[in-house]
C-alpha cells in the first residue's frame, strides 16, 4: 500500500521575514518562533506575501511561486 506524504501544514512567505539573514528556518524553528503551533507531517511554503530575508528554508514542499522568491531574495529553498 502507498503511503503519501500528508502535509498538512503551510506557512506564507511573509513569516519568513520573522528570521534574520542567513538562518536556517526549520519546523523546529517555526514552533519556536510561534509562527505554527504544531507541525506533525512538515509544512508547505506558499507564495502568499513576500519574502526580504536571505534565509535558508528546509520544508516538506514549496510551491514554484515561494520557491521563486525565496531565491530572488538570495535564500535557499531544500525540501527535506
Amino acid at each position: 500500500r502507498q503511503h503519501q506524504m500528508c502535509i498538512e501544514t503551510v506557512i506564507n512567505l511573509s513569516a519568513l521575514n520573522k528570521f534574520e539573514d542567513g538562518e536556517i528556518v526549520t519546523a523546529e524553528a517555526l514552533l519556536a518562533k510561534g509562527i505554527l503551533s504544531k507541525c506533525t507531517y512538515g509544512y508547505k511554503v506558499l507564495g502568499n506575501g513576500s519574502v526580504t530575508k536571505k534565509v535558508t528554508v528546509q520544508a516538506a514542499a514549496f510551491s514554484q511561486s515561494a520557491k521563486e522568491a525565496i531565491e530572488a531574495a538570495g535564500g535557499k529553498a531544500e525540501v527535506v
